[in-house]
């Protein structure tokens, strides 16, 4: 269980959607319709295939219709999803995994131990389009016996049931999909969770109903609708207007200008979210004085007190205080003079500067675009000239996968079971898809680390491939995340340090 004991707030001094939400803005949440003005889209509702599976915000929809092998309760400590006991053998070579009896899919049909066992199979295939096939593929020749399935361990990795209750980690209809196939899928797709499909319109909203035969707790709401609004503007605006009744990651001035209205309410929160900058081994980046330079030149404390108005912790590697393999003396101090003598030392100045390109989102993160902006005026300070291209989060996935990023491009990692191999890991090992960086040295520091059954060497090993990573430069953490959440006072809010804002954790106040 991860401890994420945090402030819970800080006290310090347009246009809407379009007019399809017509119909559903008269509900309120007082009633028996919940609208959150949502800030990503949804490209597609298969949770465990394609680059949208692992984008973390993502998963507050996936689990409001899908359930995970193991669920994960706001305070991140896990509790039986569709799996009700899971675990190894004593030398590891088995797992055995409990399904939960009783269960029904969204179509009426019943749940099985075979749906499990398809669904690991499937992600676990190479050419599924699982981002990270390799985890699924870790076991094979299942048996099923009862409600009890056993596998063998192909390749033991200590992480798999940690990824049960993570990315990609849902259980999908076997009969169903089999039947309908990944377009009939898209277009209907059903699960076992709290909430049922009922519409979609792409890059407008969906619409989901409540499961009445859920086997968990009851859904608070009969009908949600998430409203994409990727512009926090626009976020700000549905729910000062009244229009939507819940919303996520506005800016914080906004946060606390709105949250001293009558009618409204909020929370912020430390979550499991990093801030960081990606570095792709391209062009000047393979200069390891470039790397550092553009590091030490950034004044993370500066960025969050004045723009972030105090809500974040600056931090120097890709592990957040509260993920296993933190290491406090791992540190990047911000020293201007020192990245500009880097720099000189490469044949770059203020005069004849190193130039390159930096990605970034605009409005997905609170002061995402601004906090870019603010770091380019600093790098143009020391000798380094960035030019801005902004783009939306499934552009970064897709850039991403296909090694095609800027060389420095910003991003959100989310880490929600707090393991190093979730964030160190799959953030810098080359042969992962999602890292940016890729050289031979850093392979061979992390490659080892991934079967490593030794559990003090594993986190020890990861806090040293940590500081090689800082020390070399090949990616610039910037800080870890507070998340603001505004809210009608009507309603009660459960803060997800996952910050995944699922409807599961709203409900009438």
């Amino acid at each position: 269980m991860l401890n994420f004991n945090r402030r819970q707030a800080l006290a310090v001094g347009g246009g809407l959607v379009t007019s399809m939400f017509a119909p559903i803005r008269g509900a309120s949440a007082a009633g028996d319709t919940l609208n959150i003005a949502f800030n990503v889209n949804l490209p597609s509702f298969d949770p465990n295939v394609g680059p949208s599976s692992v984008n973390p915000t993502i998963q507050a929809i996936y689990r409001s219709i899908f359930d995970q092998f193991i669920g994960q309760r706001p305070d991140l400590s896990f509790e039986p999803g569709l799996l009700t006991s899971w675990g190894w053998n004593d030398d590891k070579t088995k797992v055995f995994m409990e399904v939960r009896p009783g269960v029904t899919w969204h179509d009426g049909t019943p749940f099985t131990p075979a749906d499990v066992v398809w669904s690991i199979t499937r992600m676990g295939k190479s050419d599924s389009g699982n981002p990270v096939s390799f985890i699924w593929a870790g076991v094979n020749n299942f048996k099923i016996d009862g409600n009890k399935i056993t596998a063998d361990v192909v390749q033991y990795d200590p992480v798999l049931f940690k990824w049960m209750a993570f990315l990609t980690g849902y259980v999908l209809p076997k009969d169903y999909y089999e039947k309908v196939g990944p377009q009939g899928f898209e277009k209907k797709p059903i699960g076992t969770g709290p909430y049922m499909f009922d519409a979609y319109e792409g890059n407008a909203y969906l619409r989901l109903k409540a499961n009445p035969k859920y086997w968990g707790r009851k859904p608070a709401f009969d009908t949600v609708v998430f409203k994409f609004v990727p512009d926090s503007t626009s976020r700000v605006a549905e729910i000062e207007s009244g229009a939507s009744d819940v919303t996520l990651d506005i800016a914080y001035e906004e946060y606390d200008r709105l949250t001293k209205k009558p009618g409204l309410k909020g929370a912020t929160n430390g979550i499991s979210d990093i801030g960081m900058i990606f570095i792709t081994s391209i062009g000047p980046m393979l200069d390891k004085n470039v790397r550092l330079a553009a590091h030490h030149a950034i004044d993370k404390e500066g960025i969050i007190k004045r723009l972030l108005l105090g809500y974040g912790t600056p931090i120097s590697t890709l592990e957040a205080p509260e993920y296993a393999a933190f290491d406090k003396s791992i540190k990047v101090s911000y020293d201007p003079a020192l990245a500009a003598k880097l720099l000189a030392a490469s044949g770059f100045s203020k005069d004849k500067p190193v130039k390159f390109t930096i990605q970034t989102t605009r409005g997905f993160k609170p002061k995402d675009y601004e906090m870019i902006q603010a770091i380019v005026g600093m790098w143009r300070n020391v000798g380094i000239e960035a030019e801005i291209e902004t783009y939306e989060i499934a552009k970064h996935f897709e850039l991403r996968m296909s090694h095609k990023l800027a060389p420095a491009a910003f991003y959100n990692w989310g880490n929600a079971i707090g393991d190093p191999t979730t964030s160190t890991g799959f953030a810098m090992w080359s042969k992962s898809p999602h890292s940016a960086w890729h050289s031979d040295d850093l392979d061979a520091k992390v490659g080892p680390l991934w079967g490593e059954k030794d559990e003090k060497k594993r986190i020890q090993g990861w806090r040293d491939a940590d500081r090689y990573i800082a020390e070399q430069g090949y990616v610039i953490p910037l800080l870890q995340y507070e998340q603001p959440i505004l809210y009608k006072s009507t309603l009660k809010v459960t803060p997800n340090l996952s910050g995944a804002l699922q409807p599961t954790l709203v409900s009438k106040a």
